[in-house]
């Protein structure tokens, strides 16, 4: 089986447990199952963190036909059928029906116009591949009353982290999952956050493609995943091996901004969580050696302070981004034009860091690319997107096997 985790010499959760999940709430969810009390430990395995958790089983299927799959913090849930409409609320889960082939039945994300944009970068350099999610409901901000219209067949958003918005509140999150249909997400993942005080269960953490593979199976999509992990883990052995020495290795900070000479927002490169899993791999440097937390406002005094031998720039890809612009104003800029990355060229472009397993890919090649030229090959220097069309000797993954999966021709 292949591994799904973050680094290739990081084990997945199938190396420490058969099952896991716990009883959210005094099992307050819709369609969750008797689960066990359970035992939690925290381990940390090279560049991640691994939850252990001792239950009966994580996927059980019924003499009735019936199936349970089970996650932190939802539990263990049970559905009588393979769920055909979907609700999604941060584009990483969006991005996981995508992957298996369900994108067309996604009824919200965060930002649709935006995340619509954003995987029509990449989608181009997939033989067959599409998506529309310019029109769907945009579900940051989720009312009961819209979830009660779409009327969707799962959840695939994290309660612990749903509750957290105004109006909303433990028998909100009961009453959505005994009248509609289950939560199935996990969010706080993304930066191994804290679940504040409003959540009554436990938590633990995944990497993208350890939530991945439970994902799968709620849609009974297991091979689908397997075939997309083992694209990941050869991808992950061929990064792996291609890393040079720990200091050759550039420093590299992360940024957005509207206007980069008057507000940047950072964001680490090497933190814990699945945000960083197409920059953690390549074992980059932190520019601002973790003292930057994720969306901290800097300047360019900053910027230079911290000197980044590449700066990453998020959302350069879109279309109405011009990544030409944005270095000529950097080079224009007394400050910004001492910081090494804009004197030798290294600024790039990057797409979105709450990213499904198909954006994980392109995502960890370019970055690659970005890093460590010499190894890889080197980034087209366009302006922003869509993805470029590399040479197939040049590609670190093949297209044509991704869409197959993705289509379900394998």
């Amino acid at each position: 089986m292949p591994q799904g985790g973050d680094t290739r010499d990081t084990p997945t959760r199938r190396d420490y447990l058969k099952g896991g999940g716990a009883v959210i709430g005094g099992g307050l969810l819709a369609g969750c199952s008797g689960s066990k009390s359970e035992t939690t430990t925290t381990q940390k395995t090279g560049t991640d963190s691994t939850t252990t958790t001792e239950t009966e089983s994580e996927t059980k299927t019924s003499e009735n036909g019936s199936y349970s799959v089970t996650m932190s913090p939802v539990g263990t849930v049970e559905f009588d059928a393979v769920p055909k409409k979907i609700f999604t609320r941060l584009s990483h889960h969006t991005g996981m029906a995508f992957a298996l082939g369900r994108g067309d039945d996604v009824n919200a994300v965060n930002g649709p116009e935006y995340y619509d944009t954003t995987w029509n970068q990449f989608t181009p350099r997939l033989p067959g591949v599409s998506v529309d999610w310019s029109d769907l409901y945009p579900s940051w901000e989720v009312s009961k009353e819209k979830l009660y219209a779409l009327d969707s067949d799962v959840h695939l958003a994290d309660p612990a982290s749903v509750i957290q918005l105004d109006n909303w509140n433990m028998k909100d999150i009961d009453e959505i999952a005994d009248n509609i249909a289950p939560w199935f997400g996990n969010s706080l993942s993304a930066r191994e956050q804290k679940v504040t005080s409003e959540w009554t269960g436990d938590y633990q953490y995944y990497t993208l493609w350890e939530q991945f593979e439970k994902v799968a199976k709620v849609f009974r999509e297991e091979k689908r995943y397997e075939a997309l992990a083992s694209v990941h883990d050869d991808l992950l052995a061929t990064i792996r091996d291609g890393l040079p020495p720990k200091d050759d290795r550039p420093s590299v900070a992360m940024i957005t901004a509207g206007d980069v000479t008057k507000q940047i927002w950072a964001y680490p490169v090497v933190s814990q969580g699945f945000l960083t899993a197409h920059t953690r791999p390549l074992r980059p440097k932190d520019a601002f050696g973790g003292s930057v937390d994720s969306g901290a406002t800097v300047d360019l005094e900053a910027m230079l302070e911290a000197n980044p031998d590449v700066i990453l720039f998020l959302g350069g890809m879109q279309p109405d981004v011009s990544m030409n612009d944005l270095r000529s104003t950097l080079e224009s800029d007394p400050v910004a034009a001492k910081i090494s990355a804009v004197e030798n060229g290294h600024v790039y472009p990057q797409g979105a860091r709450y990213q499904g397993p198909i954006l994980n890919l392109f995502q960890l090649e370019m970055s690659a690319k970005q890093f460590y030229p010499d190894q890889f090959g080197e980034w087209s220097t366009s302006d922003g997107g869509p993805y470029p069309e590399f040479p197939e000797d040049e590609q670190l993954f093949d297209r044509q096997e991704v869409a197959d999966i993705i289509k379900g021709n394998f």
